[in-house]
């Protein structure tokens, strides 16, 4: 038998090892929660007794280039439950009311006041205020509650409406711009940090951290709402007088690059595109300019023959016999004209548009030498536009090009590209031989006026000799005056183009009855700022040429953009000063411009007053030009009824100041000030909205400063 004693240390022993244990386990529990879930177990309990609300950021704004504002953020609601203060009772009520004011399911709107382990969901945003006052009147409970939003819309309607995109109804950019440009647009949200009670209500007197949230970025682009106007007028008659399936155009500064205007019919309204319809949203909404690639027909017949003339493989003694084909091979490919055209000069070949001449001039380079000016032209890459979806158009590789492909491409078939590369090219070939990256965004501008990105005009490289470019400006020149193009002609200006008729092709066969028709005209001829090209696809009409289908408008347009860049007609310098029109009807203001010569442009006529112009008042107008008139209408669809009018501030003059004066001199009235050329500190010239215009305060007010260098002060 043992001792007593031995067997009494054992169970002594064994208690001290269980109470070891329980120790252990305990200082590691406690280690564990306060060490290991610290951050987690405070967060927990935080939420417990605060509320953290989001703050929306005002999305920046969208502007052209002459401060007209393309795209803004207005003033809306959301609205907010934290389901943890909201009666388990009350939950079928509150989901109830919700569900009717808001126009939600019940179902929908039940599961997420019963969904207590958020704190806060935001049930819906972009409401307008006559809801938000319904709610506020069926008197919810501290579970529901409303916050300040944003919400995005177009000032000018269906205007830029593929270029600008839209956003989704969460203020996400959706396509176009809003959607390139998201991240600088977007800004950051704040947040209100509240105390609450246990029940999550909050406490009248809890104390509160404000985050206040960061307003987005401005974009300014190079586009000009006029010209924007012009061209998309002349599109939507080409669509409508062809019975088209669409039309296209684009207008762009061939010196520089910059894209003045560009747009796709039938276009859209961005205030409400047709989202629960996805096949016509995606068609649309689809910016064909850059992202559809065709066969150019014609119009490519000048980058055929800069390229020619360049490389020396024919000169300007250059001349055929045209009997109505060209046999390639042993392959007889026709020209247009079944009949021929007989012995033709270089002159004539162009104002002809005779397709066996460019098939000759495409041999006479060869494959080698003809892609080296395909390339450097810019077909079969992007252009880096910054437009969103662009494509790179089609470009067979040389390798797979046989005498007879060589022999098409010459007078535009077997290639593709997009129009926005067409006239990219073409703008090269008459701008003295320089290959200008296209752009549409001018700069990204903070609200503080801060640059925060800069375009600026950039030649790609050279691709022609400025004599070869002059030559085929000439030449070009006699295709309005003397050939094909003459129905583009525009007195009292030197317009030069070419015209182009394509096939389309179905699954891999041309397709029947469907052809493309374009023109391509440049002005003005001996000096050319403006290229234009409008495309109209599968017109309806008995006789489908570029010259009758496309060319009309496309004279049209560069008229209109000639008298508004203040280019004078030969043998008139007619010019009038544009009267003050704010305050005026539609009606009153058309008969006064009438008056003087001028011609009135508006969006909507059923607006009772003009709010702004564009030219300003005092600048001067070529008789003839017109007037962009802008109305309350514009907006009047996304004001808020019941909402306190914002306080009204009248814009001060100030011309003759330098950047700190005027800037100074805006801020002590509650105004900002937007510059431009922001790299320019001589003293303002020019400002919108003129002095003596009343604005909401807070309100940007663009001002023009002059190149001479005075310094601040």
């Amino acid at each position: 038998m043992g001792a007593p004693g031995v067997s009494y240390k054992k169970r002594l022993l064994a208690a001290l090892v269980v109470i070891a244990t329980v120790f252990v386990v305990l200082i590691g529990r406690l280690f564990y929660i306060q060490v290991i879930q610290s951050d987690e177990l405070q967060e927990r309990a935080l939420s417990q007794w605060t509320r953290d609300t989001s703050l929306s950021a005002a999305r920046g704004s969208i502007l052209d280039t002459t401060g007209v504002v393309l795209a803004q953020s207005g003033t809306a609601y959301k609205v907010v439950i934290w389901p943890n203060s909201i009666d388990a009772v009350e939950r079928t009520r509150v989901a109830t009311e919700l569900a009717e004011l808001l126009g939600l399911e019940y179902e929908t709107v039940l599961a997420k006041v019963s969904d207590t382990k958020k704190q806060e969901i935001i049930l819906a945003r972009r409401v307008e205020r006559e809801v938000i006052d319904q709610i506020a009147a069926r008197k919810l409970g501290m579970g529901v509650g409303t916050a300040i939003d944003t919400k995005r819309y177009y000032p000018s309607g269906t205007l830029f409406s593929q270029l600008l995109g839209f956003t989704t109804v969460d203020g996400v950019g959706q396509s176009g711009l809003e959607q390139k440009y998201d991240k600088y647009l977007a800004g950051e949200d704040g947040r209100m940090i509240t105390e609450t009670d246990r029940k999550g209500n909050a406490l009248a007197y809890g104390v509160q951290e404000i985050i206040e949230p960061v307003d987005g970025y401005n974009l300014v682009l190079t586009v000009d709402s006029v010209y924007q106007s012009s061209l998309e007028k002349a599109c939507k008659e080409a669509l409508e007088v062809n019975n088209a399936a669409t039309a296209q155009g684009i207008l762009m500064n061939c010196k520089t690059g910059a894209i003045l205007a560009i747009t796709t019919q039938p276009d859209y309204d961005p205030n409400d595109p047709p989202r629960k319809d996805a096949e016509l949203l995606a068609s649309v909404t689809r910016n064909r300019v850059v992202a559809d690639a065709y066969e150019p027909g014609s119009t490519f017949k000048l980058i055929t023959l800069a390229s020619a003339l360049d490389s020396h493989a024919i000169g300007e003694s250059f001349g055929i016999y045209c009997p109505g084909y060209h046999i390639v091979n042993g392959e007889k490919i026709r020209c247009w004209k079944s009949g021929g055209h007989g012995q033709q000069t270089l002159f004539q070949v162009v104002q002809n548009s005779c397709n066996p001449a460019f098939m000759a001039m495409a041999q006479a380079m060869g494959v080698e030498t003809f892609y080296e000016y395909i390339y450097a032209f810019g077909f079969g890459t992007s252009t880096g536009s910054g437009i969103t979806g662009e494509a790179s158009g089609i470009v067979t590789h040389q390798k797979y090009i046989t005498e007879n492909t060589l022999a098409r491409i010459g007078f535009g078939q077997s290639i593709a590209m997009t129009p926005l590369q067409l006239v990219t090219a073409v703008s090269a070939v008459v701008n003295g031989g320089n290959l200008m990256q296209p752009y549409v965004l001018n700069r990204i501008v903070a609200n503080d006026g801060t640059v925060i990105l800069q375009n600026e005009p950039t030649t790609v490289r050279r691709v022609i000799r400025e004599e070869t470019s002059q030559l085929v400006r000439e030449i070009a020149e006699s295709v309005v005056t003397s050939g094909s193009g003459r129905n583009a002609a525009v007195a009292g200006y030197r317009i030069g183009g070419k015209t182009g008729t394509a096939q389309k092709y179905e699954d891999g066969k041309i397709a029947d009855g469907k052809l493309i028709a374009s023109f391509i005209g440049f002005a003005p001829a001996d000096d050319p700022e403006f290229v234009c090209l409008i495309l109209v696809d599968e017109p309806q009409v008995g006789t489908v040429f570029g010259s009758t289908v496309a060319a009309p408008f496309v004279k049209q347009m560069l008229e209109e953009t000639l008298r508004h860049a203040g280019y004078l007609p030969e043998g008139s310098e007619e010019s009038v000063a544009v009267p003050p029109l704010a305050g005026m009807t539609i009606a009153e203001a058309a008969e006064t411009l009438k008056d003087i010569g001028l011609t009135a442009t508006y969006q909507d006529d059923s607006a009772e007053l003009v709010t702004a112009q564009i030219p300003a008042a005092g600048q001067a107008a070529v008789k003839g030009s017109g007037v962009l008139l802008y109305t309350a209408d514009t907006s009047a669809e996304y004001s808020t009824e019941g909402e306190d009018e914002p306080e009204l501030v009248t814009v001060p003059d100030v011309s003759g100041m330098t950047r700190l004066k005027a800037s100074d001199t805006l801020k002590a009235k509650g105004l900002k000030i937007l510059i431009y050329p922001e790299n320019q500190t001589g003293k303002a010239i020019r400002q919108s909205p003129m002095a003596g215009e009343s604005v909401p305060a807070g309100t940007e007010v663009l001002v023009e400063f002059s190149s001479t260098n005075i310094g601040d002060g």
